[in-house]
């Protein structure tokens, strides 16, 4: 991860050389998200931003457990926004975590360098390099992101709930096939493998949840 690039570095990946000055940038303020405070473990909810240790972390699974003896509890699985580990921790059944402050603004997927992907604000048209992470399966260029801030700083993005992807590989139609009738593996354009019906065919678009990675109809 690297620190945002200087401004006018930045338009110059934007805009061809020769090109009309554009008027000058005021950039608006951060739109809050997530305001620091506090919230339940009973209230734990998959994506759910907390801070721990003095490090913000999303929930990506979690599970109430009652045992016959002793207290209720919740068994999560969180990962570091600035690390990209995952850790496994067990917290008390309505036990109060803090949240983190965790910041949005509109950005843009400009293009992959190596293993970084590079985002530009939409607002500043600042860069910001990011390594691959899971969100990466589904984007392609020129897809419209969210960027995530905490204390100033890109720590990650989260793409639209839906997006419209071309099917590159999957196996032949066969003629008859139904939505209800199964299922098969198939590859989209930005790499990424979902499970769609037997009925679609590659060269096709259809229409994925990010979140889940399910197919949902065709485009």
């Amino acid at each position: 991860m690297q620190c945002l690039r200087n401004t006018n570095v930045a338009r110059a990946t934007v805009f061809k050389a020769g090109a009309a000055p554009r008027p000058a940038i005021r950039p608006r303020a951060l739109r809050l998200v997530v305001r620091a405070g506090t919230v339940s473990s009973n209230d734990f909810k998959n994506g759910l931003t907390v801070e721990v240790d003095s490090q913000p972390y999303k929930v990506v699974e979690f599970l109430h457990v009652k045992p016959g003896k002793g207290a209720a509890f919740v068994r999560t699985k969180l990962k570091n926004f600035l690390t990209g580990g995952v850790v496994e921790k067990t917290f008390r059944a309505g036990e109060i975590v803090n949240t983190a402050d965790v910041q949005k603004r509109d950005g843009q997927f400009t293009y992959k360098e190596g293993e970084s992907y590079v985002f530009m604000d939409t607002e500043t048209y600042e860069e910001t390099r990011l390594k691959r992470d899971e969100w990466a399966q589904y984007l392609k260029e020129g897809t419209t992101v969210e960027l995530l801030f905490y204390n100033g700083k890109v720590i990650s993005v989260d793409l639209p709930q839906f997006m419209d992807l071309k099917v590159t590989e999957t196996s032949p139609n066969v003629k008859g096939n139904t939505a209800a009738g199964g299922s098969k593996p198939a590859t989209l354009e930005t790499g990424a493998i979902v499970m769609v019906p037997l009925f679609i065919s590659a060269g096709e678009t259809i229409k994925i949840d990010t979140r889940t990675g399910s197919y949902l109809s065709r485009s």
